[in-house]
């Protein structure tokens, strides 16, 4: 039977080059903290336990993550180096298992990755490694004439002719419990830094011939750490041309793959079309042949077949059916559902409101808390007043009702099926259906009025 798989995260680095409050394992990348894609990573590995190491702005980072019940929190008081972090977090780990080291700054790493890793090792230790051209900053891989790892030498510790390896340690490893704590008990601080190295374990397994595989990723990208702004930057592209990659490898057509957003989870019908400065938010589903113009915000929502989001648009937590046509410059708020061939355009706001099929709201419209049918027109500067300064009101509007421009329907009222809606009407009453129904002031016009007119600069 093979050993359980125990991961622990080092997440307790204070990461002051960030110039932040926030607790460096807290900075977002593609909308979600960075030790949340970490956390992901661990559990596609399908581990026993998952332990994460926390110090700097600890109580933050379990108050983000409070609902992760899978995840034993182990507080590092003091940051004195990695060999110490690990350290924290051995008494909870079984003796027989399989320790795997990650690293909650280190986002992009894959899970396949990790498993080769994790096979490497056998009873061993393996170590993730990877050739750089500009290794400045890493601890270098050293190794004897027969090529087999002797061991790790630190970048501030290195001697020139160290410091000219190319090869590095990423910190990614994979070890048996009971040799880790062994080797853990052992560590000393007598370095540039006065901290336990986890790296100095190496040579104690050495120094007991216990086999060290080493393995590389297939991209150096998953290697990267955040310790900076620009960092953070620079893998948040990687991250965003790896989804771009993803979406286009699944037929999706980016108008130009330098310019896409995926904030969470985008999953794409056939022949999807997607213009650039679009921002994907938590779950968000295309139908077949959605288009979606520039410049748009869709979160957590669902467009259906064939369906066009014009540019300048914000969709949030809604249902657009089939073949609707939405904006330019419409604003679709939460709890919004819209049927199959609906119409809403230019400066349209709509807010928890159900739209029958084949509804239209064109221009400059407000539509809240309401209940639209099928077949509805509604005319250009049309509200409904859906909030007294207390409560909020629902309009129910029935089938195949035109509603004229610039109404105002002074929730709660009921606009009977079939029913006309003067221009310009203030509809504080239900409307009967079938009917033409009117609320305006008389016109009146006065005869010979004539406008006022400037005083001269004189008269003054």
């Amino acid at each position: 039977m093979p050993a359980p798989l125990e991961v622990i995260i080092l997440a307790a680095g204070q990461g002051k080059r960030m110039y932040s409050d926030t607790p460096k394992v807290l900075h977002q990348l593609a909308g979600r903290p960075l030790l949340a894609h970490v956390l992901d990573t661990a559990r596609a590995l399908k581990p026993a336990a998952i332990h994460v190491v926390y110090g700097h702005g600890g109580e933050r980072v379990r108050t983000v993550f409070a609902r992760d019940a899978d995840v034993n929190w182990v507080h590092q008081a003091e940051q004195k180096g990695t060999g110490h972090a690990v350290a924290q977090a051995m008494p909870k780990v079984a003796a027989q298992a399989v320790v795997l080291v990650l690293y909650g700054d280190v986002p992009l790493v894959r899970p396949q990755t990790l498993q080769e890793l994790l096979t490497a090792a056998g009873n061993g230790l393996a170590l993730l490694t990877a050739e750089l051209d500009n290794p400045a900053g890493y601890g270098r891989i050293l190794r004897d004439q027969g090529g087999r790892v002797t061991r790790i030498v630190e970048s501030k510790d290195a001697s020139p002719a160290e410091a000219a390896v190319r090869e590095v340690n990423t910190g990614f490893l994979a070890v048996p419990a009971g040799k880790l704590r062994n080797w853990l008990a052992g560590l000393r601080n007598h370095n540039a830094q006065g901290e336990y190295y986890l790296t100095d374990i190496i040579a104690m397994a050495v120094a007991e011939g216990v086999p060290i595989a080493t393995r590389a990723p297939q991209d150096v990208c998953e290697i990267l750490g955040v310790n900076s702004k620009q960092e953070l930057a620079h893998v948040e592209r990687l991250h965003q041309k790896q989804q771009a990659e993803r979406l286009m490898s699944q037929g999706v057509t980016l108008r130009d793959p330098a310019r896409l957003d995926v904030r969470g989870e985008l999953s794409c019908g056939r022949d999807v079309v997607i213009d650039v400065n679009v921002v994907f938010e938590g779950k968000v589903v295309l139908g077949d042949r959605v288009q979606v113009g520039p410049n748009n915000v869709l979160r957590d929502c669902a467009v259906g077949a064939d369906s066009v989001i014009h540019p300048n648009c914000v969709i949030e937590n809604a249902a657009i059916g089939a073949d609707c046509r939405i904006g330019p410059f419409a604003r679709i708020r939460p709890e919004t559902k819209l049927a199959d061939h609906v119409h809403v355009g230019n400066f349209v706001e709509v807010k928890k409101s159900e739209v029958g099929e084949g509804s239209k709201m064109n221009h400059l419209s407000y539509i809240g808390d309401a209940t639209v049918g099928s077949g509805v027109n509604i005319g250009a500067g049309t509200i409904t007043c859906n909030y007294d300064g207390a409560n909020k009101h629902r309009t129910v509007i029935g089938d195949d009702v035109f509603v004229g421009s610039n109404t105002a329907l002074v929730a709660p009222v009921t606009v009977g099926a079939g029913a006309t809606i003067g221009a310009g009407s203030v509809i504080t009453r239900d409307a009967p259906a079938g009917e033409l129904t009117l609320a305006r002031a008389e016109q009146k016009t006065r005869s010979g009025w004539k406008r006022p007119v400037k005083k001269a600069k004189s008269e003054k």
